[in-house]
């Protein structure tokens, strides 16, 4: 049997995805079950209980694969980067009608009409899918219309498919975004999720733990001396962190020290962190 990660690939030793019959040993073997999230946010637990840590995060309009219903829970791996965990039951719908739009605005309301004068009904992150069924303007603003009936300003989204041309801008959008321990959308985010919504935007789906950044995204890379060979769109890994270099001397991360994702330069990060934590591990360039 080959090691797997467990992060990566859904097996336990009761139950596994059936495509990893022959290659992990469980009790049993089952074909994932099609769904959606169809909240904002999903968060994707460790356990199948409220109180378990929170891994990461998937946006509304993404898919996944449901391998067991259990207490509520749903034991599933995203499609979209193949997280493997926990989410609430309802959380996720059927899947319905393919989204046509991405939300392409930081954050963006959802109405129950096309009047941004109705009390809101939700929000969307950057990066969510939605399908939109029609279109409305009222007084002038234009409006997308779900099939629910309910309505989002049209100038926050795009064609699905639409790429940005520079993540670094899309990260940088982000700025004093509140921090949030395995946050992967626009109301809060962690460093690794930082990278990954942000490449997100512009057509890559990248691994979500740093670690995995670490290992696999773009290239090593060569600081040079006194790091004089970093530019922008650099990546700067420490043992569970990672940055993203905005010009050859500073940098923009969601971190803890702040508690938002906030700039700031290499050299002082480096000397900051470094006293508690050690230097960077390693220099990538997507």
């Amino acid at each position: 049997m080959t090691a797997r990660d467990s992060r990566l690939h859904a097996f336990r030793p009761d139950l596994a995805d059936l495509r990893l019959k022959g290659e992990v040993a469980a009790d049993r073997f089952v074909a994932g079950r099609p769904a959606r999230v169809s909240v904002a946010v999903a968060d994707v637990r460790k356990g199948p209980r409220p109180d378990s840590g929170l891994n990461t995060q998937l946006l509304f309009g993404d898919d996944v694969l449901v391998f067991e219903d259990v207490e509520g829970f749903a034991w599933l791996q995203s499609e979209r980067d193949g997280y493997v965990g926990y989410v609430a039951a309802g959380d996720l719908s059927q899947r319905g009608a393919e989204p046509t739009h991405v939300v392409v605005a930081t954050r963006t309301f959802i109405y129950p009409g096309p009047d941004m004068k109705l009390p809101r009904t939700g929000a969307l992150s950057i990066g969510s899918r939605i399908s939109v069924t029609g279109q409305a303007e009222t007084r002038g603003t234009h409006y997308a219309l779900l099939p629910s009936g309910e309505a989002v300003v049209a100038q926050h989204l795009a064609p699905l498919g639409t790429k940005a041309e520079d993540f670094v801008s899309v990260a940088e959008r982000l700025i004093d975004t509140p921090y949030l321990w395995g946050g992967s959308s626009a109301f809060g985010i962690d460093c690794s999720g930082l990278v990954q919504l942000s490449m997100l935007m512009t057509g890559r789906d990248v691994l979500r733990d740093s670690d995995m950044q670490a290992e696999a995204l773009g290239a090593p890379l060569d600081p040079g001396n006194d790091y004089s060979a970093l530019r922008r769109g650099d990546l700067v890994f420490w043992k569970g962190h990672v940055a993203i270099m905005t010009d050859a001397n500073s940098m923009i991360h969601a971190n803890g020290h702040t508690m938002t994702v906030a700039r700031e330069g290499l050299r002082e990060a480096i000397a900051r962190i470094g006293y508690l934590y050690g230097g960077p591990t390693g220099f990538r360039r997507p």
